[in-house]
């Protein structure tokens, strides 16, 4: 179900069982970046997530998007549908939004975090990238920006193994499907920097580092991950889009870490 909420955002609600939000990655949305896995984790935990201005039915932004308003609406989602805790999973820009959800909780409601291609501010390679990414789709080019994407986005392994027929076939239907949202939320990503956050998180953390990303590097990964001082780590062998390439894996990945953290 997905519904607008007081603020203009649109909302997606799935399942029953203890809380989960969901926090997206930047030219992407719920449906984008969880939809194969959102049966799975609707299984068994009430999922809540918000589309950034741009993405899904959330009407664009009409000035930059910061960090703290997604955070507060994230938050909101979780008082509007009743979570008095839970827990949050940021996939790429959404593992920021995670790290600075505390920030905007008056008590201990977070219990746990489970992130993937996580980065606390964008290097230079991440930023060239973002630059290059934000240019082409406000120049509209979108073809090209689609092929970049998939340079950019998909493991060696997993670009490799498609011929150039399919290659074309991804590029034209992502090329479709680019959200409004797009330079806004990759303005954000080149302008984000939550590295002060990270020492103060308490809550049981999960850092999925993708090892064969070619946009956030693993070693960026893993430089968030050795800072936050509850963290461990889980490695998965994909690209950015684990969604597309390994969505089995990364849904167990989380729901193991959820299970187990709750038992504790």
């Amino acid at each position: 179900m997905t519904t607008p909420t007081r603020a203009h955002f649109a909302r997606t609600v799935q399942g029953k069982g203890p809380g989960l939000l969901l926090a997206h990655g930047a030219g992407g949305g719920i449906e984008a970046n969880y939809g194969p896995i959102m049966e799975g984790l609707a299984a068994r935990h009430t999922v809540v997530g918000i589309d950034y201005p741009g993405s899904g039915s959330t009407p664009v932004a009409q000035g930059r998007i910061e960090l703290d308003a997604l955070v507060d609406q994230l938050i909101a989602a979780a008082d509007d549908e009743g979570l008095g805790t839970f827990a949050v999973s940021g996939y790429s820009l959404g593992g920021p939004v995670a790290i600075g959800s505390p920030r905007a909780l008056p008590g201990a409601r977070q219990r746990t975090r489970a992130e993937r291609d996580e980065f606390a501010h964008a290097d230079t390679r991440t930023e060239l990238a973002a630059s290059i990414w934000q240019q082409l789709y406000e120049a509209g080019r979108h073809t090209v920006l689609a092929a970049f994407l998939n340079l950019m986005a998909l493991g060696e392994p997993a670009l490799n193994a498609l011929t150039p027929a399919q290659v074309h076939t991804a590029v034209e239907q992502l090329a479709a499907s680019l959200p409004a949202g797009t330079p806004g939320q990759v303005d954000l990503v080149r302008r984000i920097d939550v590295r002060d956050d990270l020492a103060r998180i308490t809550a049981p953390t999960l850092a999925i580092v993708t090892t064969a990303d070619p946009l956030i590097s693993p070693a960026l990964q893993r430089e968030l991950a050795a800072a936050v001082p509850t963290a461990e780590i889980a490695e998965i062998p994909t690209g950015h889009l684990p969604f597309a390439e390994q969505p089995e894996q990364w849904l167990k990945l989380i729901s193991d870490f959820l299970d187990r953290t709750a038992k504790g």
